[in-house]
């Protein structure tokens, strides 16, 4: 079967503290009470994605070890297409650790020579793309290697030649790589996109520009068609055809904002892609990442459509 939506990049085995304050050191110990869940941004959009009603695929490499066999497992039991997934003898599944403090998340990552990391553009699959109806990519992808940039370029220009939408979110990580680097691949890739999905912490690193109304537009000016501006618990920015509209935020009592983003991102080509038009994508994949962060981890507590459904305008009231 094809799928509506292919995720290109690099998942991870996460290692989440249970409580504030935990050190991502000495795994074993009665003090050191650690969830395993799965993270990854690209992996995270797809489970999204396809919890809202899509059928998406991933392409990446994975290791042939336990972690590996973990976020296969997790795919098949999602519905998420692996058949794009390579499993490479004696690679190593990168993982990472999240302790927190009441003022922040702090990640640890044990990612070095990733299977991922080594992808290329001959793991590309252009037939799937073509088939596809959008592709996803993400800054993180082409942060992680040269071979893993030239992946994503080569796949984003398949899509192009195919009539294939192309979703992007910049994801920038400055641990990763430059910002000068980051800005020049980041502003090509949204040239080469349709709907960017830039934050307002990134999009002001990387445009020089602090209003989100400017932020907004240094993006749209780069020529796609939809621009969302996502600004956390302040909500978001969509353009789309010369406006600007403001989406609300959704309250909710935030526990651990581990993947909001590309929760946002999957509801959001999820939505779109079934027909809905970019502001009610918008509105919905608002929902669908506040309820993310009222969870631990990044996958879990994403939200299946039926939840995002049950809250937003005009939902009907349930029975007594």
């Amino acid at each position: 079967m094809d799928n509506d939506i292919l995720a290109i990049g690099e998942p991870l085995l996460e290692f989440n503290a249970r409580a504030e304050g935990r050190e991502p050191v000495g795994l074993g110990g009665p003090d050191d009470e650690y969830s395993v869940g799965y993270g990854g941004d690209s992996s995270n959009f797809a489970v999204a994605a396809q919890r809202s009603g899509a059928r998406t695929g991933y392409v990446t490499r994975i290791g042939d070890d336990d972690f590996g066999d973990a976020l296969l497992r997790l795919w098949q039991r999602e519905g998420v297409g692996t058949e794009h997934v390579v499993r490479e003898a004696g690679g190593r599944t990168g993982i990472y650790f999240i302790s927190r403090t009441p003022a922040a998340s702090r990640f640890t990552y044990y990612r070095a020579d990733s299977p991922a990391s080594r992808l290329t553009p001959a793991d590309v699959p252009a037939e799937a793309i073509a088939r596809a109806r959008m592709l996803h990519v993400t800054g993180i992808t082409q942060a992680i290697s040269p071979s893993a940039c030239d992946a994503a370029f080569h796949a984003m220009e398949l899509a192009r030649g195919s009539g294939t939408l192309i979703g992007y979110d910049p994801n920038y990580r400055p641990a990763l790589w430059p910002v000068e680097r980051a800005r020049a691949v980041v502003m090509r890739s949204v040239e080469l996109c349709d709907v960017a999905l830039p934050n307002l912490e990134e999009g002001r690193l990387l445009t020089g520009l602090h209003e989100p109304e400017e932020v907004l537009g240094a993006f749209v000016r780069r020529g796609p068609g939809i621009v969302v501006l996502k600004m956390g618990d302040q909500g978001a920015l969509l353009a789309h055809e010369g406006t600007v509209t403001r989406i609300p935020p959704h309250p909710v009592r935030a526990v651990d904002p581990s993947g909001a983003g590309d929760t946002f991102d999957g509801a959001f080509a999820a939505r779109l892609l079934e027909g809905a038009v970019p502001l009610e994508a918008a509105r919905y994949a608002a929902v669908a990442a506040a309820l993310t962060t009222t969870g631990p981890g990044a996958v879990l507590p994403i939200p299946h459509r039926a939840a995002v459904d049950a809250l937003l305008p005009g939902a009907p009231t349930p029975a007594p």
